[in-house]
């Protein structure tokens, strides 16, 4: 489907799979505990309420679940799968990684297993890398898993933050395919701007929100189309548009520079919150399910966050 250099084969997301907690965090809830309102909300970064996992949840129980709904929706079995990338920034503990916790849980036997750590741009990051494994040839089926427990790691007395922030899961298969389903990604980072988002004190996320408002809507629009050029797409053949869901005024601005009034464009934060390296396949899954995103519907993928790093990458919906 799209233009990419010779390759031994295609690769294709062939399933998608999500997980929410159940515990749901209203504007009106966030007002009891801060400093704070529901229009205020609203109006800065367009969220209504967002999902909070509990203590039973975790980074890799999260993962699980999606990915257990990815790999029953693939009709792959466990003995499919021969890696498993797990793209989180919210781990507690780095050893022993999610990945392959998360594989075996699953019943993957003896996969390939590492997570990724490209914050915000996580699954477009190890989307990327999945499919130029299996395009390589050095795997065939591959479970893709952004996962984010960032409840652990705000401030709840902190209005800027605290309000952003939620947790839960998306997954993708990618699969080796006679037609290349899964573009070039374009990838790249501002390491000079790491400063804009980081850990305060070490245990709390703070970021510089004008400097990465504009960031974002001034530059990578460029990104989202030097995606679409390399995968030989122009904007009119798009379906839709799902960035990382990182503030709606964010998302409306990109798409808009995008020049595609005919594509859909994932609002998901509204009721989902920003969830990180998650929230781009739990978008995606989320729009499959309402049918919104019919089989063979083309999709831009966009996603960014600290480092600063971004990635995108088009898409081909199974």
């Amino acid at each position: 489907m799209f233009s990419s250099p010779k390759s031994p084969g295609g690769a294709s997301v062939v399933a998608l799979g999500e997980y929410q907690p159940s515990q749901v965090l209203t504007n009106a809830d966030l007002e009891s505990r801060v400093d704070t309102t529901d229009e205020w909300i609203r109006s800065r970064v367009g969220i209504r309420e967002r999902r909070i996992a509990g203590p039973e949840d975790t980074v890799a129980s999260m993962a699980v679940a999606a990915g257990g709904k990815a790999l029953a929706a693939s009709g792959l079995s466990p003995e499919d799968i021969d890696l498993v990338i797990v793209a989180t920034c919210t781990v507690q503990d780095q050893i022993p990684n999610t990945a392959a916790t998360v594989a075996a849980k699953l019943g993957i036997t003896a996969p390939g297993a590492f997570d990724l750590n490209a914050a915000c741009a996580g699954f477009c990051y190890a989307l990327g890398v999945a499919a130029d494994m299996v395009r390589g040839g050095s795997s065939r089926n591959v479970l893709v898993i952004g996962s984010e427990k960032l409840s652990d790691w705000v401030d709840w007395e902190d209005r800027s933050t605290c309000v952003i922030f939620a947790d839960g899961a998306g997954a993708a298969i990618v699969s080796a395919s006679e037609e290349q389903g899964v573009g070039p990604v374009v990838w790249g980072s501002s390491g000079e701007r790491a400063d804009k988002i980081h850990l305060r004190d070490g245990k709390y996320l703070y970021q510089e929100g004008q400097a990465v408002f504009r960031w974002t809507t001034t530059e990578l629009y460029q990104v989202a189309l030097e995606a679409l050029e390399r995968a030989g797409v122009e904007p009119s053949e798009l379906t839709a548009f799902v960035p990382h869901q990182a503030n709606l005024r964010i998302v409306e601005s990109i798409a808009k520079k995008l020049g595609a009034p005919q594509a859909l464009v994932a609002r998901d934060i509204v009721t989902a919150g920003n969830t990180s390296s998650a929230s781009i396949p739990l978008a995606l899954s989320r729009m499959i399910g309402r049918g919104e995103l019919p089989s063979g519907s083309v999709v831009l993928t966009l996603g960014f966050g600290a480092g600063l790093v971004y990635a995108a990458q088009v898409i081909r919906i199974p």
